[in-house]
């Protein structure tokens, strides 16, 4: 067998209880788990480590071009090394059709840059802006059958689809096998905020907040929500950020609507208080939707705790704050101009670590849940997002107890700074494995652009 090792004496995580035991890893599969396996010539010591699944990112944007037309500051290369180093295994990423674009020649570039750079296994989103190209339909439905089984489309931005265009593609992707993913926002009413805030002259990053209201969130939910439990079509929910969003979710649920739904970290620790800074530094934490309140914090905490929100994800969404990114538009641009979102692919699994093994409520297992196992499920990435026989072996081993304080720009990506500088956490990824691989070795990448490989969802 070639690759075969045994990683001993690991602490695993099962129900309440933290258990002992062996991992034994031949030909990039885990083959067994349990006390005292069979020595396979090759021994690594994880005494006092916890060992989780590596950590599945379900929704990230690299090497991608912007509704504002801005590409982000990641290629798959910088992107998936700082993922490595946070303890992320695989990822999925968008193929972004720009207008006029035809599906097939989007998916076709996409992939070759992914190829050439990607250090950890990755999957395709198909992000939909243009139905109205040639053989668009035809594309759809060769793309899901060749194992690119998600869809994302957004209900603002000019890229938005109508809601007849949206209902259209809830009735390929649902009888396909393939899940519609949503950025869900009412774009009448942050076309109203927005327009008012403007002609009073508030036109900060903190006023970012106000021009993308609870409310805006909360109609686009309910009504994508109505639409995927009427056509019977599987959706996720992007980003919920807020109480009443969440609450039109577990609304939806209970009457058997076929609805998943996600938050990030940025919901979880951050309120709207980040983007109150001198001058345009706000926008360094700009996104979309904004960071809310701390009612609204508590909330999806005990969404993630009762099962409305299935998946933490990053939405990694980065912008060096310069000319190229956040400040394209000038040194002091209005808060329209100001490109969305934070990177987050680094400090995902780290902050959830800490939040859920220290300190939540939520029982300890979550954290595997919430950042591997329930993606994995949910987007059907075969041998994905769990530690069992016969599963790829993508591991994490965790030194529970050193700790960690982010520092200003002490990530691995190619954003320039951490939106969580001075934020410390307990328990950090000391070694990381891609199908048995060791890519990352006492916290030092171990394994070069490429390595990554096409996670084929076929259904």
């Amino acid at each position: 067998m070639s690759n075969a090792f045994v990683i001993r004496n690991a602490t695993l995580l099962q129900g309440e209880a933290q258990v002992r035991a062996d991992l034994a890893v031949a030909d990039g599969k885990l083959t067994a788990i349990g006390p005292n396996l069979p020595d396979l010539g090759k021994n690594i010591d994880a005494e006092g480590m916890i060992a989780t699944p590596g950590g599945v990112d379900p929704h990230a944007h690299i090497e991608q071009r912007s509704g504002m037309g801005l590409m982000n500051a990641d290629t798959f290369e910088t992107a998936t090394r700082s993922a490595a180093l946070g303890g992320t295994t695989s990822v999925i990423s968008f193929a972004a059709q720009a207008k006029g674009q035809r599906l097939q020649d989007v998916v076709d570039d996409y992939a070759a840059c992914a190829t050439r750079g990607a250090m950890i296994d990755y999957a395709i989103h198909l992000s939909l802006s243009d139905p109205s190209v040639p053989r668009f339909e035809d594309d759809l439905r060769t793309l899901i059958a060749a194992g690119h089984r998600s869809v994302k489309v957004f209900t603002t931005y000019d890229i938005a689809l109508s809601e007849d265009q949206i209902e259209r593609i809830l009735q390929m992707t649902g009888p396909a096998g393939a899940l519609t993913c949503i950025h869900a926002e009412d774009d009448t009413t942050l076309r109203s905020a927005r327009n008012e805030l403007l002609s009073l002259g508030k036109i900060s990053p903190k006023h970012h907040a106000l021009a993308r209201p609870e409310i805006a969130e909360k109609r686009a939910v309910a009504r994508i929500c109505t639409m995927a439990e009427r056509i019977n079509a599987p959706v996720m929910i992007f980003h919920v950020s807020c109480a009443s969003a969440a609450r039109e979710v577990l609304a939806a649920r209970s009457r058997g609507a076929p609805i998943k739904a996600e938050t990030c970290p940025h919901y979880l620790f951050m309120t709207a208080e980040v983007l109150d800074k001198p001058g345009v530094e706000g926008a360094k934490w700009m996104c979309s939707p904004p960071q809310r309140s701390k009612q609204d914090q508590e909330a999806l905490w005990t969404a993630l705790g009762n099962g409305t929100l299935d998946v933490i994800s990053s939405d990694h969404a980065p912008y060096r704050f310069d000319n190229t990114g956040k400040l394209h538009n000038g040194p002091t641009p209005a808060f329209p101009d100001i490109a969305n979102g934070l990177p987050g692919l680094e400090t995902r699994m780290p902050l959830m670590f800490d939040a859920i093994i220290n300190r939540s409520k939520l029982p300890q297992t979550a954290f595997e849940t919430l950042t591997a196992t329930a993606a994995a499920d949910i987007y059907g990435l075969p041998g994905k997002g769990r530690l069992v026989p016969g599963a790829d072996a993508d591991i994490v081993l965790w030194d529970p107890t050193r700790t960690h304080t982010y520092g200003a720009d002490d990530l691995h990506d190619n954003v320039g700074y951490n939106p969580y500088e001075g934020h410390c956490v307990t328990g950090w990824p000391v070694d990381v494995f891609l199908r048995g691989n060791r890519i990352v070795t006492d916290g030092k990448l171990t394994t070069d652009p490429g390595q990554g490989r096409w996670i084929d969802r076929s259904p």
